[in-house]
């Protein structure tokens, strides 16, 4: 069975230089309306199980907020529109994607016409199935389907056991997939999809413009250290101002963490720039690679030691970094546009 611990593990069992990078009604009713309105916002559902709560973040608009030691592996949510559904990524679990499922059933029987997976991996696309077979179309950046198969093989080691790459190779497909920028309309309900470098090199964000809310999928952690086996960082930072200047009042989806306001995401952005600075200026020093993490941990567990996975990531991360900062972090080939 798939843990919540699952990237944890896959993390402290790859070697260093395996963490690469992927690149690339009337006045009367108005008011009780607004009343109601603002009583949703952030207002739990009940929780299904362990794995994961609903939460909600504007009228029709969800988080499903993942336990970090549950099956769910990762945030997850779903926008209601006028006449369909949209699910922002799937679990890495797919008994976990049908509660899901049964969670949106509760509040709208509108079918679930699209699904956006936020990037390729695992804890974010495993349940495709479950919403492929309920009729939902799967939408992602081309380059999520280029390496869902095959990108995902490397967190099981360079000679995969027959069950883990029957698995990988199993996973759905996206079968709608854009470069740049796409909007998908459910009925009257505008919804923004946009590629943004930083975690994979094939990372969207999920704006719901008239909820003033953003799906930020990895590209967003909410006071925990994130996996940067993919990312470039230097692309990732320009995102986070990008998304910070556009959208500085949303609230966010984080992709772990909890639901998270900009200011949530500033500090996240600030923890990416605080351990480029560190690293730079520890290999400016001269220190040898192996002296360069016992410098620059104190100074981020100072700073961030009680965010969650602080202890599974922050050496790693450093020595990511490491590598990005020296030129030598490898990067997969982006999909061609046929």
């Amino acid at each position: 069975m798939v843990t919540a611990s699952f990237w944890r593990g896959i993390m402290a069992a790859l070697p260093s230089r395996q963490a690469t990078s992927l690149r690339r009604g009337t006045i009367s009713g108005m008011k009780i309306k607004a009343v109601v309105s603002f009583l949703l916002l952030a207002v739990l559902v009940p929780a299904f199980g362990a794995d994961f709560t609903i939460k909600t973040i504007g009228e029709g608009v969800y988080a499903a907020i993942a336990t970090d030691d549950g099956k769910a592996g990762s945030n997850a949510g779903f926008v209601i529109g006028s006449d369909s559904v949209l699910v922002v990524d799937t679990f890495q679990d797919a008994g976990v994607a049908r509660d899901l499922l049964a969670e949106i059933r509760k509040l709208s029987n509108l079918p679930v016409r699209f699904v956006v997976n936020t990037h390729y991996h695992l804890d974010h696309t495993t349940g495709n199935q479950v919403f492929a077979e309920a009729g939902a179309t799967i939408v992602a950046q081309r380059n999520v389907r280029a390496w869902l198969r095959t990108e995902n093989l490397k967190f099981f080691g360079p000679d995969p056991k027959p069950d883990k790459k029957a698995w990988v190779e199993s996973l759905v497909l996206p079968n709608v997939v854009y470069t740049d920028a796409m909007d998908i309309y459910l009925g009257t309900r505008l919804v923004q999809v946009r590629a943004m470098l930083g975690h994979t090199g094939g990372d969207s964000v999920v704006i719901v413009p008239g909820a003033n809310a953003v799906f930020g999928g990895d590209l967003v952690w909410q006071k925990h250290l994130p996996n940067l086996i993919d990312a470039t960082t230097s692309e990732w930072v320009k995102s986070l101002d990008k998304l910070l200047a556009e959208h500085a009042s949303a609230t966010f989806v984080s992709g772990h963490g909890d639901v998270a306001s900009a200011g949530d995401v500033r500090d996240f952005r600030n923890y990416l720039a605080t351990l480029r600075e560190d690293v730079a200026k520890a290999r400016k020093e001269g220190k040898p690679e192996e002296d360069v993490a016992p410098a620059v941990l104190p100074d981020l567990e100072n700073k961030y030691g009680t965010w969650g996975f602080f202890k599974a990531f922050s050496k790693r991360n450093i020595q990511q970094t490491m590598a990005e900062l020296a030129g030598n972090k490898k990067v997969p080939v982006p999909a061609t546009q046929e």
